[in-house]
């Protein structure tokens, strides 16, 4: 068991473009070792995802929930279905403490290698949907940050205490 460093906004690791894993290295000791230690990290940490280059290995793994189940995704690629966008508050283990609105497809189309090396081939909506991209998007160096509404980035505290900006900056009917 091992908790890894998670890597802060500002270091140079989160705005790498990680490197995919070859296909045939999903089952060696190095890259289970590194899905195990993310899985510990994870827990610890109390987190809905983590990308492997929060824990300072820039390669292309995620862990993600999907309907509250741990998922293991490598080399994942996610293909927007439809028009639709939802809005949600997007908070970050590479962000401490921090929340911000950020929009992305409500439905995706996601192909990945799972922990076995089996492909997985599924379409995700809503609070999956956006998980997994927020953790993707660490793949390509992408942080929450770069998505959101900048007028709704609070601190957790001011988060939990006073809610989402979204009625104060655009009404009850979500109007300006």
């Amino acid at each position: 068991m091992a908790i890894l460093k998670v890597a802060q906004i500002g270091h140079p690791i989160l705005r790498r473009v990680a490197d995919p894993i070859p296909v045939e290295a999903i089952g060696t000791p190095a890259v289970q070792q590194l899905i195990q230690d993310m899985r510990d990290t994870l827990e610890e940490y109390d987190g809905a995802g983590l990308a492997a280059p929060q824990v300072h290995a820039s390669v292309r793994v995620v862990i993600t929930e999907v309907n509250d189940e741990p998922i293991v995704l490598i080399n994942p690629v996610i293909t927007p279905i439809g028009d639709d966008y939802c809005r949600t508050y997007e908070g970050c283990l590479s962000v401490k403490n921090m929340r911000a609105a950020v929009e992305r497809p409500a439905e995706i189309r996601l192909q990945a290698y799972g922990e076995d090396g089996g492909v997985i081939d599924m379409e995700l909506e809503d609070f999956n949907a956006v998980v997994t991209q927020h953790e993707c998007d660490h793949l390509d160096g992408i942080l929450y940050v770069d998505r959101m509404d900048p007028r709704t980035l609070a601190f957790l505290e001011e988060y939990r205490r006073w809610g989402p900006m979204d009625d104060f900056l655009y009404g009850e009917e979500g109007e300006e």
